[in-house]
């Protein structure tokens, strides 16, 4: 079921989920459907930034070598009550998961790997 709920994140064209915290298998599920999984920084969350989830949400771009433990992206969340901004931890927490994410997920590596 955790594997089909990040399958059905995928399918609905969700790039990215910014959460607290990630069961381990749910967040490796993600990155394996080509999601990025975000987490907040401690002390922080949706309710301490005022954050209500109607908020049009963009998050700078990362390259494969901006992944390292405890790297972070920069969000903005902009809505009808302005725009906040924030530092979020990548959860990408190995070189394998930072090829499969940057390939689009395990599909397209699996497949170059026996292309290659």
């Amino acid at each position: 079921s955790r594997a089909g709920a990040a399958k059905g994140v995928a399918l609905l064209g969700v790039r990215a989920v910014i959460a607290e915290s990630f069961e381990r298998i749910h967040r490796s599920n993600l990155v394996q459907m080509g999601v990025l999984p975000l987490e907040f920084l401690p002390g922080e969350g949706a309710a301490a930034l005022g954050l209500d989830g109607t908020e049009r949400i963009t998050i700078d771009a990362i390259a494969p070598a901006d992944i390292a433990a405890g790297a972070t992206a920069r969000v903005t969340a902009e809505g009808e009550r302005g725009s906040v901004s924030f530092e979020a931890r990548i959860r990408i927490d190995t070189a394998t998961e930072s090829e499969i994410f940057f390939r689009g997920g395990i599909l397209p590596y699996v497949l170059d790997q026996l292309i290659a």
